[in-house]
């Protein structure tokens, strides 16, 4: 399969009133990165495999009006205000009640009806080596609390490594949990499932959730159970293990608690099928591990092959789910006029 980037053509489209545009970043290892500024998205990320052949490793599609289609609106997209699950679309924040849509069954996900992924941002882009993209959300937006500027930035250095930085302030106290939602397959998108794919996570402990995937507001150990990926195993391994903890995610859908700085490698996936390799270093203290169990098998994607469950992984880097009604976890609220900042670094690398 040869895999190219869309045409920019595709992604010339008006949103509410605001043009949309794809944006490609390249090095001179012959990695691109295709963007788009229609919810800070990454759309492909071609990577050379073990025979210099380019694959793209990212599940996605050619045209901003196939986006707007899909029946999985969270595709490469910039996730918030927050990511991942807020039980019952409720939470208090300095005495005061804030109720947010709830758009999976009784919980709020990835910020509501209508998170950053529908937003069309402003960009900078900078010597097809960085992009910034910049957003400015309303107070109210979706419920949560503030009048909120979020600068993400995109940038591809020569050692094949996307940098994405985050930032953002407030002129309100509110609540902030970003990630990138990206949907990975190393064999390259369209190519099967990801079962074969190996993991290395080195996480001591991981968030168990409910039935609902609300957390039971603590820390597990992994030793013993589906989640130790502290020594490298396939993904498809223990997928449908009999574990509880299993059958509510459907498959792998939890934070791994990561401690580790952003010097420390957070997870490690590899294909053995194209030799390329990800790595992934973050400043969040969790890691969300989801394999795309719930993944829409009506789509249809850049290489014109169907996804759904289990073609895919991702890794979003993230606070932990409901952490704003879960006070031992570690605190997502964002003082009035305090810049926030994060980073996470995605690694590529090949072995032959």
């Amino acid at each position: 399969m040869t895999y190219i980037l869309p045409p920019h053509k595709n992604f010339i489209h008006s949103i509410n009133g605001k043009n949309t545009h794809l944006i490609v970043l390249k090095n001179r290892s012959g990695m691109q990165v295709a963007l788009t500024d229609y919810g800070a998205r990454i759309v492909s990320i071609l990577v050379p495999d073990k025979h210099g052949e380019l694959r793209d490793v990212i599940l996605g599609f050619d045209s901003i009006q196939a986006y707007l289609d899909a029946q999985e609106k969270f595709h490469g997209a910039t996730i918030g205000r927050f990511a991942n699950r807020i039980a019952n679309g409720k939470f208090s924040l300095n005495g005061q009640h804030y109720t947010l849509p709830q758009n999976n069954g009784t919980n709020c996900l990835h910020g509501g009806r209508s998170g950053l992924q529908d937003k069309v941002w402003d960009r900078q882009v900078s010597f097809r080596k960085k992009v910034d993209f910049y957003l400015s959300s309303p107070d109210g937006d979706e419920g949560f609390p503030g009048n909120l500027r979020i600068c993400v930035s995109f940038e591809l250095t020569e050692f094949n490594e996307i940098q994405i930085n985050y930032r953002a302030i407030c002129d309100k106290d509110t609540v902030l949990n970003l990630t990138n939602h990206a949907y990975f397959n190393l064999n390259g998108e369209g190519n099967g499932d990801i079962l074969d794919h190996q993991l290395t996570i080195p996480s001591t402990h991981y968030i168990p959730i409910d039935k609902n995937q609300i957390p039971l507001g603590e820390e597990a150990s992994v030793a013993e159970t589906p989640f130790d990926f502290r020594q490298a195993k396939h993904i498809g391994d223990e997928i449908n293990h009999d574990d509880t903890q299993i059958a509510h995610g459907n498959g792998y859908d939890h934070t791994f608690v990561t401690p580790q700085p952003l010097s420390k490698v957070a997870a490690t996936a590899f294909s053995e099928a194209s030799g390329i390799r990800l790595e992934v270093q973050t400043t969040e203290p969790g890691i969300q591990l989801y394999s795309a169990n719930f993944l829409s098998e009506q789509d249809i994607g850049k290489s014109g092959k169907n996804y759904g469950p289990r073609k895919a992984f991702c890794f979003e880097t993230q606070h932990f789910p409901n952490s704003p009604n879960q006070e031992n976890f570690p605190s997502t609220t964002l003082k009035a006029d305090t810049e926030f900042s994060s980073q996470t670094i995605f690694r590529f690398s090949v072995y032959k």
